[in-house]
């Protein structure tokens, strides 16, 4: 009797585990649905570009430009753009920091408009406001386009500043 009951309670045991896995097994979490620090814009075309937030860049000693993609963002300092008003644009995207060369960038001082071009082998930048203040830094605001080699394009709304 005891060569019955020893494997008719395992089974039963291992009956038992079986269903509490599956009663307990809670759905996973859906990943879009997490807070991340970082701004996903929509696209133009197919694909996507992680714009995220990195701290100011210790390379910027002087003049420069830097952009959020709100005014509280920009008070928080959650900056995606910065550039050292002259040779150097830095940003993270898509996972990586980086730092390109500027093409071209207006003059502020012969009118309104601010207007920056950005190139590297992945990416095509262009940065586009206008001022809205003037004081010690001129504050813009505008937009920020960015287009991937893929064709894939992504515009974000930006606030910030430019001065020395």
């Amino acid at each position: 009797m005891k060569y019955i009951i020893i494997p008719l309670s395992a089974f039963m045991l291992m009956a038992c585990k079986k269903e509490k896995e599956t009663v307990s097994n809670p759905s996973p979490a859906d990943s879009l649905s997490m807070k991340q620090d970082s701004v996903t814009v929509d696209t133009v075309a197919g694909g996507k570009i992680l714009v995220e937030v990195f701290p100011f860049p210790k390379e910027i000693k002087e003049c420069s430009c830097y952009f959020a993609r709100n005014k509280a963002d920009f008070e928080a300092e959650k900056y995606i753009y910065a550039d050292d008003a002259g040779k150097t644009a830095y940003m993270k995207l898509d996972g990586q920091r980086l730092a390109m060369n500027l093409i071209s960038s207006n003059d502020m001082e012969v009118d309104e408009e601010l207007s920056k071009e950005i190139e590297n082998e992945n990416y095509k930048i262009s940065v586009k406001g206008k001022k809205i203040k003037s004081e010690e830094a001129l504050l813009f605001e505008g937009t920020l386009t960015i287009e991937k080699a893929d064709g894939t394009v992504v515009s974000t709304p930006i606030y910030g500043e430019c001065g020395c």
